[in-house]
């Protein structure tokens, strides 16, 4: 076999034949950023695909009320809307501005002759809704009372369902979808059936969470208590207190308690 000049057999010799030297692939901070952004694009992609595909009757929607109106809401074994000659006596706390109640007696959903805004209850879309957030951060917020800017987020209960048991016992027209502040001008409604799906669906695969914070899911004149499914608590004092009013009620959906949702949103 032939050697090299070193007496080595030829491929032995680190002299006479190096090795090849690896070439370094230089990843630059620029690179790692784009890598980092085609990566996030990726799941938000993947994200919004799954979504889309998702039965819209799962979505949760979320009332938020305070603790001590909650046993008027057994009482009545139902969430009122603000128009509804069911009542009683008025909410124990009220949050809701005299305007913002003004301005949602007289938007109409769809229309001239339609239902006005007060004429469903209100949910929300996510637990962190902007207003919810604006009253646990004491920030100001035009929709809610002076009462309501000062009350500790801790004595507030958010009465959780899914889509599918706000639309199990109501008419075409009964579930009206917003895009935004059911009273904002230039909010949108979804009144019938196959749009609210639509928006339903748009606002979950979209990226803008600011629209989704802002959106509504309406349901008119009451919502059965018997169909709420959970109860969020923000601690053990008042899930105990919550318990004590269930007492009553023929139904007693699960009361979790769940800090975060009570929490002053970081800045």
């Amino acid at each position: 076999m032939a050697e090299c000049i070193h007496g080595l057999e030829a491929g032995l010799c680190d002299q006479c034949f190096p090795k090849a030297v690896p070439v370094l692939e230089i990843v630059t901070a620029a690179g790692q950023r784009n890598a980092r952004a085609k990566a996030a694009v990726t799941r938000r992609a993947a994200s919004a695909a799954s979504k889309t595909v998702e039965n819209v009757g799962d979505q949760r929607i979320y009332h938020l009320t305070h603790v001590r109106n909650l046993a008027d809401i057994v009482a009545a074994d139902a969430i009122l809307a603000d128009s509804s000659e069911s009542w009683g006596t008025r909410p124990t706390v009220d949050i809701s501005a005299p305007e913002t109640r003004e301005s949602r007696r007289s938007t109409t959903v769809s229309g001239l002759g339609s239902p006005n805004v007060a004429d469903f209850v209100p949910f929300f879309l996510v637990p962190n809704s902007t207003m919810w957030e604006d009253l646990r951060s004491d920030s100001p917020d035009p929709r809610l009372s002076a009462d309501g800017h000062g009350i500790t987020a801790a004595d507030f209960v958010l009465l959780v369902s899914t889509v599918k048991n706000a639309t199990e016992h109501t008419d075409d027209g009964a579930i009206v979808v917003t895009d935004g502040d059911a009273a904002h001008v230039l909010t949108r409604f979804a009144a019938s059936t196959e749009s609210s799906e639509r928006m339903l669906r748009r606002l979950r695969a979209d990226d803008n969470t600011e629209t989704i914070v802002e959106a509504e899911l309406l349901v008119k004149d009451s919502f059965p208590f018997e169909s709420v499914t959970l109860v969020g608590v923000a601690n053990d004092r008042v899930r105990d207190e919550v318990r004590a009013i269930l007492k009553s009620s023929a139904h007693s959906p699960k009361v979790s308690v769940y800090p975060p949702w009570f929490q002053k949103p970081e800045a």
